[in-house]
């Protein structure tokens, strides 16, 4: 009989992207899959490839709320629980957590029933939810070769293995960077403006307003960007003469970023590893607000490696993302010296690397 791994992740895309590839990964194996998050679960993830999905209680907590942090831990009692039963019936070979506070409960209860456990950790700091499981589980995996915020002895026996990605963009890490030609097309890709970012919804469309006529005339635009905002970053390139696409969501973002020149976009564990298996130049700008700087620890690996330049929200303004911009879009041999150096830091297989330590992991049994 095929084996069965439960995968445990959080809502977001940050952390269902990599366990759908994972996922994935694993079925093209033989494996069978079963989905457990929160009890929206049955909302999430449409196209997930799980034969089964697992509604569990979990909650939050602000740091410093010790109300919240009594009711979560309640929440995550009570969905292990859940998942207890839910094992009886399916039997997990290997419960893989992504982390967010949904994975919790899946984990929780894998460890009491003490069933072989991962845990994956994305960003370059680990999340709350990983630093409270990571000394109970029997493995670790990270993307990124520095993992801080990690319990005592989990950072140094992580086995680093990048961050899975679907097979669309692993797949653009076969395709060669190719330079902006004299005086033809440049293509400039903007991501992360679709949920709530109005910083990036609105901002570039200034800073490219901003350009030399000459310089704007060669840009082809596509953008994310808020629905609120559209029809403000609309006018701007129409008055600026630029030649822009904007929706608020891009269904073939692989194909986007295959022409890209240059990537404007959040510094989120997925997108930064997703630039470096492209190959792509990329302009970070670090969420503000992220707990323990993550974004910004995540955007220091291609911005050390020479991949990619980092602009904190605190410092960007209209004029110095147009400098920022002018720099880069008017010297291709610097857009190909950062395309090499983040393609040299991307880990393209990390959905097999996982895959593997998921069955070593297995193999060990109870």
């Amino acid at each position: 009989m095929s084996k069965v791994c439960v995968v445990a992740a959080g809502g977001t895309g940050g952390h269902l992207f990599p366990a759908q590839a994972l996922a994935e990964a694993l079925i093209a194996r033989g494996w069978r899959i079963v989905l457990a998050s929160d009890e929206r679960v049955a909302g999430l993830a449409q196209d997930f490839p799980a034969e089964r999905r697992i509604g569990l209680s979990a909650a939050t907590y602000r740091p410093g709320d010790p109300i919240g942090m009594a009711r979560a831990g309640f929440a995550v009692l009570r969905g292990a629980m859940q998942a207890r039963k839910a094992y009886r019936e399916v039997n997990p070979d290997v419960v893989v957590g992504f982390g967010g506070y949904p994975s919790a409960p899946a984990l929780v209860a894998a460890i009491m029933d003490k069933r072989p456990t991962v845990i994956h950790e994305q960003n370059a700091v680990m999340g709350r939810a990983n630093r409270f499981l990571a000394s109970h589980v029997q493995t670790v995996a990270c993307a990124f070769p520095t993992l801080k915020k990690a319990p005592k002895g989990v950072g140094e026996r992580a086995q680093v293995v990048g961050n899975p990605v679907r097979p669309a963009i692993r797949a653009l890490a076969d395709l060669p960077y190719t330079p902006p030609e004299p005086d033809g097309p440049i293509r400039l890709l903007i991501t992360g403006g679709s949920q709530g970012a109005r910083l990036l919804s609105e901002l570039p469309p200034e800073a490219i307003r901003a350009l030399p006529e000459a310089l704007r005339q060669r840009l082809r635009v596509v953008q994310q960007t808020r629905a609120e905002s559209l029809p403000l970053a609309r006018r701007i390139y129409r008055d600026a003469l630029v030649d822009a696409e904007i929706a608020p969501f891009f269904r073939d973002i692989a194909a986007r970023l295959a022409e890209a020149h240059l990537v404007i976009g959040r510094s989120g564990a997925g997108s930064v590893c997703e630039f470096a298996v492209a190959g792509k130049p990329s302009i970070l700008v670090p969420l503000a607000i992220a707990i323990d700087d993550d974004q910004g620890q995540n955007a220091r690996l291609l911005a050390e490696a020479g991949g990619a330049e980092i602009a904190r929200e605190h410092q960007l303004t209209v004029d110095s993302l147009a400098l920022a911009l002018e720099t880069l879009l008017t010297n291709p041999e610097r857009l190909s010296r950062m395309a090499a150096a983040a393609r040299a830091v991307a880990i393209p297989d990390g959905a097999e690397r996982l895959a593997d330590v998921v069955e070593r992991t297995a193999a060990m049994g109870r």
